[in-house]
């Protein structure tokens, strides 16, 4: 079997103290390797803790000290990592960033979240990613197609769509919000609709969100076939999910029908801004 093991750190963020969250980080890193993951995934923004507390004067750049620290980890350790961040850009609002780095602490994706929150800081003091692009990683089973949307991004298809499309294998999702909301009425829903954009879009996704009582954990993993790989409770932790990629493509085959049943020339109102009729 080509399983890769995935390590979804969820775990308490110190807030506004970066060097506490970079040492925090650092720490899951080395107890993920040493339990055997390929890849460690970050919950959003992890350098500010996303939702308790937002100051511009800490992003950093992509080649800044928080950032570096974990490329050499990763290096180090033998591991990909996926990191999040407040990303300090020139003459611009900041970004809220991802990058991904490979066994060898190359750097393999660099993107940010495209659909920003409205209703408050941070994001609405942030600029926007500008896309969903996809990049091949290097793994102990072989080469892999992946790509990220952020939190709020996997609550549209056209997310996922658009990663699917750019030849994601799988799709990692930093995460901040509430995933089993029963308080609010919305119930599991977030969950389903990821487990949805994986069985639509023929791909695996991953997902690491802060436990309770940042938000509520529920940190999982989904096969292309709708299968749960892992599903946390709200308790810290880190989340093992082991993605069996024979299968994953396996599956993906068997039902290339889906994608050559697509009939995109119909789509086209999707992508117009005028399009307003319900």
């Amino acid at each position: 079997m080509a399983t890769l093991r995935l390590a979804l750190l969820q775990l308490a963020s110190a807030g506004r103290d970066v060097a506490a969250n970079r040492e925090r980080g650092i720490a899951a890193c080395r107890e993920a390797a040493a339990r055997g993951a390929d890849l460690a995934l970050f919950p959003e923004m992890w350098s500010v803790g996303y939702a308790l507390g937002f100051d511009p004067a800490l992003a950093e750049p992509l080649d800044g000290p928080f950032v570096g620290a974990f490329r050499e980890v990763a290096a180090e350790l033998g591991i990909a990592i996926g990191v999040t961040w407040l990303e300090a850009r020139p003459q611009v609002a900041p970004r809220n960033a991802f990058a991904l780095f490979d066994a060898r602490g190359a750097l393999v994706l660099h993107t940010a979240k495209v659909h920003l929150c409205p209703w408050g800081p941070p994001d609405v003091a942030c600029s926007p990613g500008d896309g969903f692009p996809a990049a091949t990683l290097s793994t102990r089973v072989g080469p892999l197609e992946v790509g990220a949307m952020l939190c709020f991004d996997r609550e549209f298809p056209e997310s996922a769509r658009l990663l699917a499309l750019a030849g994601a294998e799988l799709i990692l999702v930093p995460n901040a919000c509430a995933l089993d909301d029963r308080t609010s009425g919305l119930g599991d829903v977030r969950l389903a609709q990821l487990r949805g954009r994986a069985f639509e879009n023929l791909v695996a996704i991953a997902m690491a969100n802060y436990p309770a009582p940042q938000h509520d954990g529920h940190s999982c993993a989904y096969g292309p076939d709708g299968a749960v790989i892992a599903l946390a409770g709200e308790e810290g932790g880190i989340v093992l999910a082991d993605l069996d990629f024979d299968r994953v493509r396996v599956f993906r085959s068997q039902e290339v029908g889906r994608v050559q049943a697509r009939r995109p020339a119909l789509y086209a109102p999707i992508a117009r801004p005028d399009s307003k009729k319900k």
